[in-house]
């Protein structure tokens, strides 16, 4: 009896070899890179006042004693942080989707930006602390504790990503009323918090990044050496464990990860909202779920956003600006919900 053998596959229709795919990445890569420094220059040339490229050349590289040298050097301290700042978010959000499985997931999920913000409240309230350097460190100690107390009360050694994120749920609901009660009672408190609640990045200084960029930098090195073991994770706990993946290390390094980025950056700028969640979730779209791509991709492609935001903030509103967090929520709230639908969508 004959037997018709399988039909070749098409070559029009072939997958593009491995080899092929990575140099396409590493291309992409470039490119992301090369956009975020365009809209780097461009946060340093727009503002209340434009300047030009020659403006902002030489106020970076040639003093020149002119009013361009001061706005470059006032709007460089915001881009850098920026750029820090957004970079943190992106990968801190790609370790909290990979550790709670939840590719909607954002790093105030499990209540690390309400642990900051209510640090800061209390800072200010009790404490009569009312510069950005001086409680910023409030701020930070505010993340790392409760980032500790989710891993506890999720479990600790025996955590899981539904205990992690219904534990930091909880607290981020009790935090924020707490947050909310104290500045109605406070108007002092309201009037220095009320820009710092929505995210900015215009007291951006110096003194703040070389405050922040120690933490900031220990998070970025963290969060990319847990793409394999997170990788392994993806798999489920016992494929992991297979691999010889030490799932409550990975946990906890992760955690730990999220709560460093997280802490510092929403010291630095207040809590900003959407970007943790939006690029990891578009960057996995184009990359597939290998987080050794997605984690350098989320932490280029996330400045790209947050300056982005900036920037069309202070053209929106010109001469004054609206703050870069209200940018992002503005933007942030339709992604999410088309994200949420198509996603529905898929599993219907």
């Amino acid at each position: 009896m004959l037997v018709d053998s399988p039909p070749e596959p098409r070559a029009d229709i072939a997958p593009a070899p491995p080899n092929r795919r990575a140099m396409l990445r590493v291309l992409g890569l470039f490119l992301s890179a090369a956009i975020l420094v365009v809209i780097a220059l461009a946060s340093i040339a727009i503002g209340a006042k434009d300047l030009s490229l020659d403006q902002v050349w030489h106020g970076l590289f040639e003093e020149t004693g002119t009013y361009g040298d001061v706005v470059v050097a006032d709007r460089l301290s915001r881009t850098l942080l920026g750029a820090l700042v957004g970079a943190a978010l992106g990968l801190a959000g790609a370790v909290l989707q990979a550790l709670t499985r939840n590719p909607l997931a954002d790093p105030g999920l499990l209540g690390i930006n309400a642990g900051a913000s209510a640090a800061v409240v209390t800072a200010i309230t009790f404490f009569g602390v009312t510069s950005l350097s001086g409680y910023v460190w409030f701020a930070f100690c505010g993340a790392a504790a409760v980032g500790a107390l989710v891993w506890f009360l999720g479990g600790s050694r025996g955590a899981t990503p539904v205990r992690l994120v219904l534990a930091g749920t909880a607290i981020s609901a009790a935090l924020f009323g707490y947050l909310q009660a104290v500045m109605i009672l406070d108007e002092a408190a309201l009037g220095r918090m009320r820009f710092w609640t929505v995210g900015s990045l215009s007291s951006a200084s110096g003194s703040v990044i070389r405050q922040v960029l120690p933490f900031l930098l220990v998070g970025f090195v963290l969060a990319l050496l847990l793409a394999r073991p997170l990788n392994a994770m993806a798999m489920g706990d016992d494929t992991a464990r297979a691999l010889g993946a030490d799932l409550n290390r990975t946990r906890a390094l992760a955690m730990l990860a999220a709560t460093v980025l997280c802490g510092a950056a929403t010291a630095a700028c207040g809590p900003i909202v959407f970007v943790g969640l939006m690029v990891p979730h578009v960057v996995r779209s184009f990359t597939g779920p290998d987080l050794r791509w997605i984690l350098p991709y989320a932490a280029v492609l996330s400045p790209v956003l947050l300056l982005g935001a900036d920037v069309l903030g202070r053209v929106l509103a010109r001469p004054a600006e609206l703050q870069v967090g209200i940018v992002t929520a503005i933007i942030g709230g339709p992604v999410f919900i088309f994200l949420v639908r198509r996603r529905r969508t898929a599993q219907l």
